[in-house]
């Protein structure tokens, strides 16, 4: 089935130069808070604060190319976010087309890759129309994977992977003799992707919120009081700078 959507964006897609990607994590995570209360401190609706957001995540997204990251995941909606009010709900969910609208070109003259993770069930038929139609436009791009967490929750991605992974023991494809961490992992929304490096989570909150909680034993966390919508390149460059000088050790010990 094929997507048509119109592009309201008729310059030239831009380009973004590389940089040198030396220790770069190769696979970043971020939250993207704050875009409430960032439209709050201005006299603005709440959903004023998501659409200057959308600006702050294609800047963001240059920015990961340009420094030759790997792979971005952006925690767009969670499963927690139904609770919200119903107009803000159904603006945050036509944000994706508004986005692919204007700036689909360009991801593609990047060579991005768009992919989704999370539980598409409940979702609108004008989002998924719109995913579907940038997942199947950029599938043969190389560059940075860009993973867009969409209706997604850290416990009910865990749930439902235990309900998989049973179901197959019970049809007897999978012997629980076998199942260890990798085993698990593969019945994960994230199964072909490897662990984040560094989760970044701006507008001043110091926990997960329920956002890749089995992929993230291991990675490296870093903490601003920035709120989305003002979040810069700057920023992400003294993240990843930051991420730089940290020594991994995974439970052993330093070199």
């Amino acid at each position: 089935m094929v997507f048509k959507i119109p592009f309201i964006n008729h310059k030239q897609p831009e380009i973004i130069p590389e940089h040198s990607g030396e220790n770069t994590p190769e696979h970043i995570a971020i939250i993207m808070d704050g875009n409430g209360r960032w439209a709050k401190n201005k006299g603005l609706l709440r959903t004023a604060g998501h659409k200057e957001g959308l600006s702050t995540l294609v800047k963001i997204v240059k920015a990961a190319v340009n420094c030759q990251v790997k792979m971005l995941t952006l925690y767009t909606f969670s499963t927690e976010n139904w609770k919200r009010p119903k107009a803000e709900v159904e603006f945050i969910l036509k944000l994706p087309k508004q986005l692919l609208d204007v700036y689909l070109p360009d991801l593609i003259a990047n060579n991005v890759r768009i992919n989704v993770i999370g539980d598409m069930h409940d979702l609108p038929k004008y989002t998924l129309d719109a995913m579907q139609y940038a997942i199947d436009r950029t599938a043969h791009n190389t560059g940075l994977e860009l993973n867009f967490a969409l209706n997604y929750g850290g416990r009910d991605e865990i749930l439902k992977a235990i309900k998989d992974m049973y179901a197959d023991v019970k049809d007897t494809k999978l012997s629980m003799d076998e199942v260890n961490e990798q085993i698990f992992s593969k019945y994960l929304y994230t199964a072909k992707m490897p662990e984040p490096d560094l989760l970044i989570r701006t507008g001043g909150e110091k926990r997960l919120s329920n956002f890749l909680l089995w992929q993230l034993a291991y990675t490296e966390f870093w903490f601003t009081d920035v709120l989305w919508p003002e979040f810069s390149e700057a920023d992400f460059l003294c993240a990843i700078e930051q991420y730089k000088q940290r020594n991994r050790r995974y439970g052993g010990l330093s070199n």
